[in-house]
C-alpha cells in the first residue's frame, strides 16, 4: 500500500481542522462568556450541582491559573476549571464545567472507554518524551532505529487518541442532557452549550489526524 499517497493530505487535513478548532473553540468560547446564565450560578456551582444529582461526594471542584485548561483528574478526584469557568456566571461556565463533570460520572460509572485511557496514559506520556528523539533522528535524518522507535511511539499516541475521542464526546453530550434534565440551562442557553462543546470536540478531532499522518509518514519511511 502506498502510504506516502495519503500522508499529506491527511497532514493538510489535520492543519486545516486543528486551526478551524482553535478558532470556534476561542470565538465560542469568547462569544458565550459574555452571555449570563440565567440562573446566575458560577461554573462551579454548576459543578457542585450537578456532582450532587449525581450522588458523587468525593469529587473536588478547584480553581486553577490556566486559561481554557479544564480538566477532570481521575487520580486525585479532581474537577480543575480555569478562573473564566471557575468564576464565571455565563453559558460558557456552565457548559465546560458541565463537560468535565461528565468525565466524573464516567469515572464514577466505570466508563470503559475513560477505563482504558486511564491505562494507556503512563505509556502514551512516556512514548511523547521520544518525540523529539524521532522526530530529529527519524523525520529529519532517516536513521532506520528511530524510524522504528517513532513507529512504536506515534502508534501509542493514535491509539490514546483513538480511545480519547468517545470518551470526549461521551463527556459532552452527558453534560448536554444533564444541564437541561436538571433546568440549569434554557432551550436558548443549551444550543450555546452545543455550540462551545461541538467546537471543542474538534481539537480532538485534528489530534487524531495528524497522528495516523505521522504515523503513516514513519511507515513509509520504514518500507524505503
Amino acid at each position: 500500500m502506498n502510504w506516502t499517497a495519503l500522508v499529506w493530505p491527511l497532514l493538510i487535513l489535520a492543519m486545516v481542522v486543528g486551526v478551524y478548532a482553535q478558532f470556534k473553540v476561542k470565538a465560542a468560547v469568547r462569544k458565550y462568556s459574555q452571555a449570563p446564565l440565567s440562573s446566575g450560578l458560577s461554573g462551579a456551582q454548576v459543578a457542585h450541582e450537578i456532582l450532587e444529582r449525581a450522588g458523587i461526594h468525593d469529587v473536588s471542584v478547584e480553581g486553577i491559573d490556566s486559561y481554557l485548561g479544564d480538566h477532570y483528574d481521575p487520580t486525585k478526584k479532581r474537577l480543575c476549571l480555569s478562573p473564566a469557568i471557575f468564576q464565571g456566571r455565563s453559558v460558557a461556565a456552565a457548559g465546560i464545567a458541565a463537560h468535565e463533570c461528565g468525565h466524573a460520572i464516567q469515572h464514577a460509572r466505570a466508563y470503559a472507554p475513560l477505563q482504558l485511557r486511564m491505562m494507556v496514559v503512563p505509556a502514551t506520556m512516556f512514548a511523547s518524551q521520544l518525540l523529539p528523539f524521532v522526530i530529529i533522528g527519524g523525520l529529519f535524518f532517516n536513521i532506520f532505529g528511530l524510524i522504528m522507535l517513532g513507529i512504536a511511539v506515534y502508534s501509542m499516541i493514535t491509539l490514546f487518541q483513538l480511545i480519547t475521542l468517545p470518551v470526549e464526546y461521551n463527556a459532552s453530550s452527558r453534560a448536554k442532557e444533564i444541564l437541561q434534565q436538571h433546568g440549569l440551562v434554557s432551550r436558548q442557553e443549551a444550543a450555546g452549550v452545543n455550540e462551545v462543546l461541538n467546537a471543542a470536540a474538534l481539537t480532538y478531532v485534528a489530534a487524531l489526524i495528524s497522528a495516523i499522518a505521522n504515523l503513516l509518514m514513519l511507515l513509509a519511511r520504514a518500507r524505503r
